[in-house]
């Protein structure tokens, strides 16, 4: 499916702040962008990096007063997610390099303290896949959702002690937990096509016999149609604005509709006809 998505971002800037901005995704597993648009208001010098997870960051400092950020983009996403179950457990001495540091704990996932919750919720689970599902359909079951119930310090063992929160707080449990039986996991965030209610949305994925699988706590069943912006450890890695002074968020807006192909065809198809008719640059590199 291909899918229009994107937010807009109001700030007001008490004086002059640097930001890094994490809102571009790009094409990979699972999706393709087709088109982007990123305006920043007022205008400013933007540099571009690839941190240490791949992400697209972008650097930019706002001055001092109103401050917007508006990106949206169609992207082809996958219909449906990977599933295996069975897939059995990849061994630590196996791991690639690079997967490695998603088995230990950080900031807000204390892998090292939940242990016995995760031998708990997979004791009759089969080593790898089958954890990782089990530990997915535990917190979707005995986690409720809701807005308000946590902050920006609230960490895994914090919502498997109060047993509710939010995308985030879902997410940061089920690495927890997955990790604690060393099954790298790490942090994904971006964008659900249908989310209910509508907002910037956080999931899981889990390595198991040698890949990365999706998994979804706020989901009752796998979907697709997701568009990934960023990886990272948990929330302290993925952050769509990490900001270095007094700024304040005002507003946010968050969208992802579907494409209407056939129309976007129609549209193409006359476009096309107009060119021929007055005489095209195509035209004109047919005939060299």
């Amino acid at each position: 499916m291909q899918l229009n998505a994107g937010c807009e971002l109001s700030f007001e800037a008490q004086e002059l702040t640097p930001l890094i901005l994490m809102l571009r995704p790009r094409s990979g597993a699972g999706q393709w962008i087709i088109r982007e648009e990123y305006q920043i208001t007022p205008i400013v010098n933007v540099t571009e990096f690839t941190d240490m997870y791949g992400n697209l960051c972008q650097r930019v400092v706002a001055p001092e007063g109103p401050f917007s950020i508006y990106f949206s983009a169609t992207v082809q996403t996958a219909d449906e997610i990977d599933v295996s179950p069975g897939a059995p457990y990849t061994p630590v001495e196996e791991l690639p390099d690079d997967v490695l540091h998603y088995t230990l704990p950080s900031r807000y996932c204390q892998s090292d303290q939940l242990g016995k919750l995760a031998v708990e919720i997979t004791k009759n689970s089969a080593p790898g896949y089958d954890q990782a599902e089990a530990i997915r359909r535990w917190i979707h079951e005995n986690v409720v959702y809701q807005y308000g119930t946590s902050d920006a310090s609230t960490s895994a063992v914090d919502t498997a002690d109060k047993r509710i929160g939010v995308c985030r707080d879902f997410t940061h449990l089920g690495i927890t937990l997955c990790r604690a039986l060393n099954i790298p996991a790490r942090m994904v965030v971006g964008y659900l096509y249908e989310l209910d209610p509508m907002d910037l949305h956080a999931w899981f994925e889990a390595y198991v016999d040698g890949r990365w699988f999706t998994f979804d706590a706020t989901q009752n069943q796998p979907r697709g149609n997701r568009i990934t912006v960023a990886y990272g450890r948990d929330a302290a890695d993925v952050a769509f604005t990490t900001q270095f002074g007094a700024m304040t968020l005002n507003n946010m807006k968050v969208w992802v509709d579907a494409v209407d192909i056939d129309n976007e065809e129609k549209k193409v198809d006359k476009d096309a006809t107009l060119s021929a008719s007055v005489g095209s640059t195509s035209q004109t590199g047919t005939s060299q």
